[in-house]
């Protein structure tokens, strides 16, 4: 009952955090109507950058399939606010927090299901407002230990650089975004965190805010002796819609492992809405 209640409470945190930071951005946001800065496919080009100028809030559904060794789902939803703050008329502040809250299977012959909140990760990127068809941005990534359960957390507290980059010409999207983590405290009794990031992403959006992604989110673990990459290929269908007064994406997709640990996921599907409010230029 009291880890029942642990798992409870730390759930209610992060989901306080992700709208206590996500009502700073909206109050930069337009009092108007969302859509009023811009139309659907340009919304829908925008959300292709993952540091755009708009505040969002992904919901991500993932039902990862033949994890541990009774090929079981493990289920993550992903909830991952992202908030842009204009420092200077040339420099934006964009934050990006990644809230995971996890169901899994036992990972070990004799061991036990877990749920509760992953780590959470907040990544600050300053992007230079250019102008131009070629953004960037980058800054500190902190990853921060919400949970005991040694299968879902790593207990450690760990921090490094992350840098994304990528070109916007016509209906096509291309960049990466990347990051590494190293753990500078926390449970000494646990391995220490060096673990490498890297999402490379092609986007292709139609007029009529149809967007086709094929994309990575591939992982590495430095401190494993075997088994050290992650390597997802994901294929990703979304639309721009609304949600009640909000315009809002909806998004399907399927991603296979081309390279995964021993009792890793095979493969995966994946669902996701996005809520949307363009942030106004006044």
């Amino acid at each position: 009952m009291k880890k029942e209640w642990s798992l409870k409470g730390s759930a209610l945190t992060a989901i306080s955090l992700v709208f206590c930071l996500s009502s700073s951005a909206l109050a930069q946001s337009s009092a108007g109507q969302p859509a009023a800065a811009g139309d659907a496919a340009q919304l829908a080009k925008k959300l292709s950058n993952p540091i755009s100028d708009l505040v969002s809030v992904p919901f991500q559904f993932n039902w990862e399939q033949n994890v541990g060794p009774d090929r079981q789902t493990r289920f993550i939803l992903n909830v991952q606010p992202v908030m842009p703050f204009a420092l200077t008329p040339k420099l934006n502040l964009i934050a990006r927090v990644i809230v995971p809250f996890v169901s899994q299977p036992p990972l070990s012959v004799g061991g036990a299901a877990a749920s509760g909140v992953s780590d959470i990760l907040t990544s600050f990127f300053l992007s230079p407002n250019t102008g131009s068809t070629l953004t960037w941005g980058a800054g500190p990534a902190v990853s921060l230990p919400s949970t005991t359960e040694p299968t879902l957390g790593t207990e450690k507290w760990s921090a490094g650089p992350t840098i994304v980059v990528l070109k916007q010409a016509g209906p096509w999207t291309a960049g990466a975004l990347w990051n590494q983590l190293w753990s500078f405290s926390g449970n000494t009794s646990r391995t220490d965190v060096n673990q490498m990031f890297v999402q490379p992403f092609l986007a292709y959006t139609t007029k009529s805010a149809f967007t086709i992604t094929v994309q990575s989110e591939s992982v590495a673990n430095f401190k494993a002796d075997t088994d050290r990459w992650t390597v997802p290929i994901n294929l990703l269908c979304s639309k721009v819609a609304t949600f009640g007064p909000f315009p809002a994406s909806y998004q399907v997709g399927v991603g296979g492992y081309a390279v995964h640990p021993a009792g890793g996921p095979s493969w995966k599907i994946r669902g996701a809405i996005v809520l949307l409010l363009p942030r106004s230029r006044g």
